[in-house]
């Protein structure tokens, strides 16, 4: 099923303007200051389910019994994943603990290493595939569409002014994933993307 009908109704604005260059000082870019991912790490999250596992376990940890049902997958296919991310250094088994019935489960938390790396032109394509499939399946499970805020923004950009746009979405971005939860805190997810509109080339 394609994204957007499995996006179902959600609110948004649509909006076209043409941005005026930003004259503000331009620091270097964070990706700059990021160490390269490796082949294998790169590997590991071209994969929506990975990036779904990941996810689930960024404030908790996880076992394999709780990230199959959760995932609404085969545990077998999920341990899979989870001993993928493990080798990779993106999942961090934590210390066994006995489950329900007795039975000795490793839950697994995630390292926030996938923040800290860059991926390179090699890579995009398949990792860029992997997020917005990751973001279609998680949306699909909000009952009510209307939660889902959405925005959509037509630009006409210089090269120039692409690369500060882009600088300063993932400047913001470090800055939320650095924000500390406050009282109430509940889990909320941020999709976003840049792209050039064949349609309007």
């Amino acid at each position: 099923m394609s994204i957007p009908n499995r996006l179902g109704k959600v609110n948004h604005c649509d909006r076209y303007y043409d941005l005026v260059a930003d004259r503000g000082e331009s620091g270097p870019a964070p990706d700059e200051e990021r160490p390269l991912a490796t082949e294998a790490e790169a590997k590991a999250l071209a994969s929506a389910v990975r990036l779904r596992i990941i996810r689930l376990c960024r404030d908790r940890a996880l076992t394999n019994k709780e990230l199959a049902e959760r995932l609404e997958a085969n545990p077998a296919t999920v341990l899979h994943h989870v001993r993928k991310l493990v080798e990779t250094g993106f999942l961090e088994a934590q210390d066994a603990r006995t489950g329900a019935r007795g039975a000795r489960e490793i839950p697994y938390r995630s390292t926030r290493k996938s923040w800290t790396l860059q991926y390179g032109d090699r890579f995009r394509a398949n990792l860029s595939t992997a997020i917005m499939e990751a973001y279609a399946d998680e949306v699909a499970k909000v009952d009510d569409p209307s939660q889902v805020d959405t925005s959509r923004l037509g630009l006409l950009l210089n090269e120039e002014q692409h690369r500060t746009v882009v600088r300063r979405l993932k400047e913001l971005l470090d800055e939320l994933e650095a924000t500390e939860p406050g009282p109430g805190a509940r889990p909320y997810s941020l999709f976003l993307s840049v792209h050039p509109d064949i349609d309007r080339g």
